[in-house]
């Protein structure tokens, strides 16, 4: 096997909307969506954010998973654990980001360019997408793009049950 010089990892992550009442809020791609700008009022009175130990930012845990796939690092639970007790718990997903790419850092790995796509009917992305880039982009270090789909509604996300993300990365060995 020859050099690293660049790796490129994958990464997904899926969660279901918590019900109305709960207290979540919606996160995704490191901005929060209040319910009058993620989704209808029909919508809105059956759901809240994302379940999930962390604030469920599935843009940012499949960027997450994608970066340290590329880096061979592991997974976002290797690294942060699971469940209410575990270093991930409570925490914001661009907090999570940037240790990650600490991480790769002292790991001796620097982003160099990633692309993660949402998927779900809501929030529409389109939107702010320029602001989710901006904003992963500066927790990443490196340019982020972000796209959008729906799944014509077919599956948990097109029935808006939840939302999945997939994402991929490329690192550069310094």
């Amino acid at each position: 096997m020859g050099s690293a010089g660049v790796l490129i990892g994958q990464g997904f992550d899926a969660h279901r909307f918590a019900p109305a009442g709960s207290g979540r809020e919606l996160w995704i791609a490191g901005l929060y969506w209040p319910a009058s700008d993620s989704c209808s009022e029909a919508d809105a009175a059956k759901y809240e954010g994302i379940e999930g130990d962390s604030d469920g930012d599935v843009a940012v845990h499949a960027l997450i998973d994608a970066l340290l796939a590329a880096a061979r690092l592991g997974d976002i639970g290797s690294l942060f654990g699971v469940g209410a007790d575990a270093h991930g718990a409570g925490r914001h997903g661009i907090d999570m980001l940037q240790e990650v790419v600490a991480h790769l850092a002292s790991n001796g790995y620097t982003p160099a360019s990633a692309s993660v796509a949402i998927i779900g009917n809501r929030p529409k992305i389109g939107t702010r997408r320029a602001e989710a880039e901006a904003a992963l982009s500066a927790a990443v270090g490196c340019p982020v793009s972000v796209t959008a789909t729906t799944t014509d509604h077919m599956g948990f996300t097109g029935r808006g049950e939840g939302i999945a993300a997939i994402a991929n990365a490329l690192v550069e060995k310094i």
